[in-house]
């Protein structure tokens, strides 16, 4: 009995406890929380998660309240006959209790399998046509992000960040350069993954401006916690205003240092990586034409400030072991000087 009584209490003890962490101050949720999204093709996933959770504390309130009906309840005593021997008695049939048990759970799991195939619908595509079609590849372990334009020559390369109007639907075109990712921004939309030699589909829509953080939610190496991206929501002002800005090419640099940090990087790093307006080409990893206009460097692994990238030039290996951007050899004044440089790509 006593047994009994400690599970009952157990599990409404952990049945009150989720429900208050799922009510807990949208304040205090971390950045890839789901249970509060801003956009249509994360809402109806969200209600159907809270609905599906209000169902599941209901079944575990109802489930105790028998047992401890059961555990509580006493049989009337056993009549006796003349003779001293206890009367025979014919059990109640329990069938009725049966019949609606099952009659209800069904219900409750057709309309929720209902409300699954509805929200399926919902998220599936936008209602309206697509403003915006933007390009993601991921790489081990950052996000590479292309603008078409009308022309060659509009097409916007970027890295670990999507900027994206308020209010539009953007249409994503995922792809993979290595192995299988998995495109997921939790407040605004699903987890899409990201095959080698596939191409998928997904798309998002923010309703209110903010930075959204994202993450690869597929296991995909050694620094997989550490792919991390951002979807920054603009109004469509801004948005554009920014687009036009990741448009125009480098300038060259006036000053002597920063012209002798860009000799360094044409000598060492344009294998790799692209500017826009010099010599440096390379697309084995992130375009840096307007490296200072981003939030983070490292695939979210850094602030973007210039202690940061001083460390991440010098050591990116003590910084994201594994990662494919080798250590280059460089004394102290040829690191300020390539440093220098970069600080001018805004």
């Amino acid at each position: 009995m006593q047994e009994i009584l400690l599970h009952a209490r157990r599990v409404i003890l952990g049945a009150s406890s989720v429900l208050v962490a799922a009510t807990l101050p949208a304040q205090a949720q971390a950045p890839m929380s789901y249970l509060q999204t801003a956009g249509p093709a994360a809402d109806p996933v969200t209600h159907l998660n809270w609905g599906l959770l209000a169902i599941s504390l209901a079944v575990v309130v109802i489930i105790c309240i028998l047992v401890l009906w059961a555990t509580f309840h006493r049989r009337p005593p056993a009549q006796q006959r003349l003779d001293g021997r206890t009367a025979l008695e014919i059990a109640r049939d329990g069938m009725p209790w049966i019949t609606i048990g099952v009659g209800i759970s069904t219900a409750v799991l057709l309309g929720a399998a209902a409300w699954t195939m509805i929200t399926l619908s919902a998220v599936a595509a936008p209602s309206a046509n697509e403003a915006l079609h933007i390009n993601v590849i991921a790489h081990q372990w950052w996000w590479e992000v292309s603008y078409p334009g009308k022309q060659q020559s509009e097409l916007t390369i970027v890295a670990n960040e999507i900027h994206i109007p308020v209010g539009q639907p953007v249409l994503l075109r995922l792809e993979s350069d290595d192995v299988i990712h998995s495109f997921w921004i939790p407040k605004l939309a699903g987890k899409t993954d990201m095959i080698p030699g596939q191409t998928n589909r997904a798309w998002l829509q923010a309703n209110q401006a903010g930075d959204y953080r994202g993450q690869c939610g597929e296991y995909c190496g050694a620094q997989h916690a550490q792919m991390v991206m951002h979807v920054i929501a603009e109004p469509p002002d801004a948005f554009a205003a920014w687009l036009r800005r990741q448009r125009q090419p480098s300038t060259t640099p006036t000053d002597a240092q920063a012209l002798h940090g860009q000799q360094i990087f044409l000598a060492r790093c344009s294998m790799c990586h692209t500017v826009n307006g010099s010599d440096a080409g390379g697309r084995a990893g992130p375009d840096l034409t307007h490296l200072m206009g981003r939030h983070t460097i490292a695939a979210g692994v850094l602030p973007n400030t210039v202690e940061e990238l001083t460390r991440w030039v010098a050591h990116p290996q003590d910084v994201k072991p594994g990662v494919r951007m080798p250590v280059i050899e460089l004394n102290q004044d040829d690191l300020h000087a390539l440093v220098t440089y970069l600080e001018t790509l805004k």
